[in-house]
């Protein structure tokens, strides 16, 4: 749903190094054993990979919503440098949920369209199909158990520090129950998050 906030660039830092791991970039060929291994990507690397997304044409004339991005307290740090944000969502989840969510989690190859096997809304219409291109949906090779216990456990040790590093800044941080986000109307959404 929040991908629908057109024209806004959406910014995923992990779509964004699976492309330069698949087009073998020198970032994706840093990058790669980290992913491989379920760790995070050193912030120096990550950083100045956003830094080079904000200076493309699509990012000015539109403005970005970053997803999954600073999970650090160094990455918030260096984004305040050269940008500066308006709201910071935080979507409030449990670990089971999450799980079950990761776990069932599968996207188009070519669209990279996200859909779940488990949740009756983010279905596909078709049964392993993308609902736009027709392509068989792929489950990602890091969407496993073990996996999801390291970045939740990484979670836990460094992506907290930078929701309150946010905290401090009133008005900034926007909590989102997980559980009703998908039943709140685009426009209300909008509202909440204060996007014209």
């Amino acid at each position: 749903m929040i991908n629908k906030f057109n024209p806004i660039v959406h910014i995923s830092t992990g779509d964004l190094l699976r492309d330069h791991v698949k087009k073998s970039t020198p970032v994706g060929l840093k990058a790669k054993g980290f992913m491989d291994t379920g760790k995070l990507v050193p912030d120096e690397i990550v950083i100045e990979m956003v830094k080079e997304r904000l200076k493309q044409d699509d990012v000015k004339k539109h403005g970005y919503m970053f997803d999954g991005y600073p999970r650090t307290l160094e990455q918030a740090k260096a984004l305040d440098k050269v940008t500066k944000l308006n709201v910071v969502a935080v979507i409030d989840i449990d670990k089971d949920t999450l799980k079950k969510r990761i776990l069932g989690r599968v996207n188009c190859p070519k669209c990279n369209r996200i859909y779940s096997t488990n949740n009756p809304k983010l279905m596909p219409k078709v049964a392993g199909k993308c609902d736009d291109c027709k392509e068989i949906l792929i489950h990602r090779a890091d969407d496993n158990e073990e996996t999801f216990e390291k970045r939740w456990n990484t979670y836990q040790e460094q992506s907290v520090d930078v929701i309150k590093y946010y905290e401090k800044r009133k008005g900034l941080v926007r909590h989102i129950d997980s559980l009703t986000m998908l039943d709140i109307p685009e426009k209300e959404l909008k509202k909440m998050l204060s996007l014209k």
